[in-house]
This record gives structure tokens, C-alpha cells and sequence, in this order.
């Protein structure tokens, strides 16, 4: 190549060099200029704007792009969680810091929300969002969001310090999970069962509260999709109940175990996605037939746990999935449908939730290969999925926060003693 280039140079008449060599000058110098002129531009468009930075390395911090569009508004490119095999992909999750300073006015309009479920594309009036701030990543509050034209939602923030942490909703992260733990597993009523590990190597784990003779048994999954923190925030009210020490939770605690698994998607949680594992498997579904302990090996922990269970004649009597959706159903088993036990005991499990807890929304007997079609079919155990409403909460008549899920977590201890009651 350096032969080719000398022979090239070689080739050119001196007279014709020098007369080049000026305009070789002059380009390079007006590309200098030109370069320097647009990052000085750039620079002092984001001077005027008050914005630094946008933080999405902090923990469970959200996938995505930022750019700055004018003086006061930044666009959120929203990146999508993509499932094997399938069209469908999701963006449900953000979480992130936003850096700018003091007393600026920003508007944050999000892109991105073209979903695919279920093999179609998700009508765009269907979807409900909501944005919350806070100023240290804990105390999280509601702030008005507006839909605009072209499939974005508007943001409006005025940033009383020079940062700002945004979210979808109330978040619950891996070390919140650690911490949890951490605080109760020296408790005499409390016992931790490693069952397995995610795709990336993370610790599975059941927490059982309560002895293994009580007369029933309760099994829980919560974190099934990494964007959806509710049900984590209701297994920490179910445990701060029945480990209060109260003459309620003893008489709990007389009647059922609770075994949780607290954060199946940990990996999602831990890299901030939306839906999936890091396989691109969405962990409920393909319920109804066993798990590839590869691609899904969440799910192959679960069900071997399970199967032991069984094996030890200690089934559960009862077992709930904690979700986030913005409607805030109990889904119950197609395939319980036809057996009256079941359809009974759901029937009664509903009456106590509307009773007992600030639970008002719908039930629906929808099957898919979820979790409730696979716990029915496969081992009989009367099992549901419980969506939590991430949009309201038509029993309180407020937006949701962390401290409402943790108070149905300490409502729902007096629904099980209740339900074991009433039932067969």
C-alpha cells in the first residue's frame, strides 16, 4: 500500500503539488472551524438548557437514548426487551437520574411505545403510563403526564436541586431484595431454601415464613417481568405481618406457610429491562409443559422446588402470581373452570379480597400457558394471577405508591387465615 501511495505521489507534476497544497490547507483549516463551531454550538444549547447529564447506570436503571432537541426539551428514546421466537417485544421500565441544575424547567418526551404482545401490535390508546419523581431514589411522588401526537408521552419537571430521579413506577431493586433478606433470615419462624440460579448465575431463593406443620400451605412468585415491582412490595407487607409478632400473626401462623419467591426475573430487575430474561424468555409462559432448564432455568428451579414439595406430601393449598398491568384483574385457571372445588374456592378467595382489602377490580377465567393454566393442569394446585393496578387503585381512589402495595401485603395475611377457613 505504501509503494501504491509513493508511486501515486510520485506520478503528479510538482507544479500541480503546490498548487494543491493551499487548498489541502484551506479544507482542512474550515473543517476544524466548522467542527469546533457545531461542538460549541452543541455545547452552549445544553448551557442554555440547564441540563448535564442523564444517569442510566444507577441500579435497575432503564435501556435507553437521550438527545437534546431544543432549549428546554429531551427526547427519551425508550429501547425495546425482545422475546425469542416471537415478534413480540416490550417496553414497559424506565428508571433513571436526571442531572441539571437548579431551578431549570425540562420537558421529557418519551418514544418508543410500540409494543408487540402476544404477535400484535398494541393499540397505542390502550396503554396507560404514569411518571413519578423523586429526589433520592426512596420517596417517590406522582407527576402529571400528557400523550402527544406520534406515540410519545410529554413530561413536564422543575428540578428543585440539581438532580432528579425518574421512574414508571415505585421501584424495588436487587439490594432492596438483599436488605430484605439480610433483616430476617436469623428469625427463628423464618427459613431460606437456595433452589437454583438465574441465566446469569443469580441465587434463587425460597423464603418460607412459618413452620412446616401448619395445616396449609400458601406459595407465592412475585418479579415474574423485571419492569413490574408491585408484588415485591407486597411480599414485604405479607412478611413485616407474620413476623410482627402480633396475637394476629401468631394465629396466622398456626394456620399456613407462606413460601415465596420473591424475584424470579432477578437478572431483568438487576439490568433494569422490561419483560424478559436475558434469554428472551417471558417466564410466564409455556407454563403448562416443563421448563427448558437452559433457556429458562427460573423456571426449571421453580418447577423442581415444586415437584419436591409434592413429593414430601406438602403441596401448596393455594398459589398467587404478583404482577403490574394497568387494569388490575385476577386472572383465574381455564382449566380450573370445569372443576367446581376450584372454581369455588376462587369464588371465595375473591369475596374476601373485595371484603377484606382495597382490591374492586375484575376477574376473568383467561387461559394461556401461564402460570395458573400450568399449576392447575400440571400439579392441581388452585392457583391465579393477581395483576396489580400500576395506574390506580380504584378501592383508595390514589395513584400507587410503594406503602399501598406493602398495606394489601398485611391485608392479604388476614384473607389467607380467612380462606382456609371458609374453604375445603
Amino acid at each position: 500500500m505504501i509503494k501504491k501511495i509513493k508511486k501515486f505521489y510520485l506520478s503528479i507534476p510538482k507544479s500541480r503539488i503546490l498548487t494543491l497544497i493551499p487548498m489541502v490547507i484551506l479544507f482542512f483549516a474550515f473543517s476544524c472551524k466548522h467542527s469546533s463551531s457545531v461542538e460549541k454550538g452543541i455545547k452552549k444549547e445544553k448551557e442554555k438548557s440547564g441540563l448535564t447529564y442523564i444517569k442510566t447506570t444507577i441500579e435497575n436503571g432503564s435501556s435507553l437514548n437521550w438527545e437534546l432537541a431544543n432549549d428546554s426539551t429531551v427526547n427519551i428514546h425508550l429501547n425495546y426487551d425482545y422475546e425469542r421466537n416471537s415478534l413480540n417485544r416490550a417496553y414497559d421500565h424506565w428508571h433513571f437520574l436526571l442531572e441539571a441544575k437548579k431551578g431549570t424547567d425540562l420537558t421529557l418526551v418519551f418514544h418508543n411505545f410500540s409494543e408487540i404482545y402476544n404477535g400484535e401490535k398494541m393499540p397505542f390508546n390502550t396503554w396507560i403510563m404514569d411518571c413519578i419523581t423523586s429526589p433520592d431514589d426512596r420517596k417517590w411522588e406522582h407527576v402529571p403526564v400528557e400523550w402527544i401526537e406520534g406515540e410519545r408521552m410529554k413530561v413536564k419537571i422543575h428540578m428543585e436541586s440539581d438532580s432528579l430521579y425518574i421512574a414508571r413506577v415505585d421501584p424495588y431493586r436487587v439490594s432492596d431484595l438483599q436488605n430484605l433478606v439480610s433483616n430476617i433470615e436469623e428469625n427463628e419462624l423464618v427459613k431460606i431454601t437456595p433452589i437454583g440460579n438465574t441465566v446469569e448465575g443469580r441465587k434463587l431463593q425460597i423464603i418460607q415464613v412459618g413452620g412446616d406443620k401448619a395445616p396449609h400451605r400458601i406459595f407465592i412468585r412475585a418479579r415474574v417481568h423485571a419492569w413490574e415491582p408491585g408484588g415485591n412490595w407486597v411480599v414485604e407487607g405479607i412478611i413485616k405481618k407474620l413476623l410482627d409478632n402480633s396475637r394476629e400473626s401468631k394465629k396466622y401462623l398456626e394456620n399456613y406457610t407462606v413460601y415465596i419467591l420473591p424475584m424470579a426475573n432477578m437478572d431483568g430487575v438487576a439490568r433494569g429491562i422490561s419483560r424478559f430474561n436475558l434469554n428472551g424468555m417471558d417466564l410466564n409462559r409455556n407454563l403448562t409443559a416443563p421448563a427448558d432448564s437452559i433457556l429458562a432455568p427460573e423456571n426449571a428451579a421453580m418447577e423442581k422446588w415444586l415437584e419436591a414439595m409434592i413429593e414430601k406430601g406438602m403441596k401448596p393449598d393455594l398459589a398467587i402470581d404478583f404482577h403490574n398491568d394497568s387494569n388490575g384483574p385476577l386472572f383465574f385457571s381455564t382449566a380450573g373452570k370445569e372443576k367446581k372445588g376450584y372454581v369455588e374456592n376462587m369464588d371465595v378467595l375473591e369475596g374476601l379480597l373485595r371484603e377484606h382489602t382495597w382490591f374492586s377490580e375484575h376477574t376473568s377465567f383467561f387461559g394461556t400457558t401461564s402460570f395458573e393454566e400450568g399449576l392447575m393442569a400440571r400439579y392441581d394446585i388452585d392457583a391465579l394471577v393477581y395483576e396489580l393496578n400500576a395506574h390506580w387503585i380504584k378501592g383508595l381512589n390514589k395513584k400507587p405508591l410503594s406503602d399501598d402495595w406493602i398495606l394489601l401485603g398485611g391485608e392479604l395475611c388476614n384473607v389467607f387465615d380467612l380462606y382456609f377457613k371458609e374453604t375445603k
